[in-house]
């Protein structure tokens, strides 16, 4: 039998049991990944960006500058 869970039910589970339910949830929408279609303006820009990159795959910041940058800012 399954039970329904409330916001407030959720907070008082512990964080192994939280993190079991976010597991669950992420395994349910993996599941039904194919439904989710893509757009074709989200196909066009992905087309856009691919070809930026392979024009020039220098420009830009690596994550590590990226992540370096957001630490340092105020």
């Amino acid at each position: 039998m399954e039970r329904s869970l409330t916001p407030s039910a959720i907070k008082k589970l512990s964080v192994a049991e939280r993190l079991l339910i976010v597991e669950d949830i992420w395994d349910s929408i993996v599941g039904e990944q194919e439904t989710m279609a893509v757009t074709e303006s989200q196909k066009s820009e992905l087309h856009r960006r691919i070809a930026s990159y392979n024009t020039s795959p220098d420009e830009g910041r690596s994550w590590e500058e990226i992540k370096s940058r957001i630490k340092a800012a105020p």
